[in-house]
């Protein structure tokens, strides 16, 4: 699971993330919405370990992200929204240098890396080196080597990004059925269609806070005449008035 307390951000004079109060439970599937520069990556960044805070902490399956890094960090699966790269390696050396990486016992890399690989569409690409790869594919090798260590918990930026349709469906399906299987699944995306379809909950954060909370239909009926409208209309008009449903925590 995830617990953020008061978690904050500054650079500089900009405070990017105010206060930040979450809980996302086992077997959740949260969806993290907010238009551009409203703290979405800034989150993740701080929830990965790739930040320390500013104040306030965040915790993974009960491990402090700042004060237990190498604990915490060991069940997450954290797929950006552009991935990096030892570029001159392939597919699946690159699989293997993560299996080592998180220790996965090799009988299990063994069967668990081609069975990846077959799922995202990879190997007719597992001897071409990574940098002549296109983004979708890359893009797809990411997704693959974050869930080759069944991570308890999966943050995801921006995952559909570059990928085809049949791609789309197989990543959407796979992240659904962890989230089914009780792992933790956070993802920040600018598709509603996407939160809407899969998310069990949605959090909206603008301007560093977090302004709405709830499913779907708790954040449409908090809106006076919400019934009528769909998500991206009440999407538009909180983040544009920067309306505040605190009381939907």
């Amino acid at each position: 699971m995830i617990e953020i307390e008061n978690l904050s951000m500054r650079y500089g004079e900009l405070l990017a993330l105010d206060q930040l109060n979450l809980t996302v439970e086992p077997g959740e599937f949260f969806a993290f919405l907010g238009p551009n520069a409203a703290g979405k990556t800034t989150t993740i960044k701080l929830l990965t370990g790739l930040m320390n805070p500013t104040d306030g902490r965040a915790k993974i399956c009960g491990f402090d992200i700042t004060r237990q890094p190498i604990e915490a960090k060991r069940r997450i699966g954290y797929i950006p929204d552009v991935a990096e790269f030892y570029n001159k390696l392939t597919p699946i050396e690159f699989m293997s240098f993560i299996a080592d990486l998180f220790e996965v016992e090799p009988e299990k890399a063994k069967r668990r890396a081609p069975a990846l690989m077959e799922q995202f569409s990879l190997v007719s690409y597992s001897s071409q080196r990574i940098e002549n790869l296109s983004h979708g594919t890359r893009q797809r090798l990411a997704i693959a080597s974050a869930l080759l260590h069944d991570p308890e918990v999966i943050i995801i930026d921006e995952p559909m990004v570059g990928l085809d349709p049949k791609n789309v469906r197989v990543v959407k399906e796979e992240l659904k059925a962890r989230s089914e299987a009780g792992v933790t699944v956070f993802l920040s995306t600018h598709l509603l269609n996407v939160a809407e379809e899969l998310a069990d909950r949605i959090g909206i954060i603008n301007q560093g806070r977090l302004v709405a909370l709830g499913s779907v239909d708790e954040i449409l009926s908090a809106k006076e005449g919400a019934g009528e409208r769909d998500l991206e209309e009440v999407f538009l008009e909180i983040t544009t008035v920067g309306d505040d449903f605190h009381d939907l925590k």
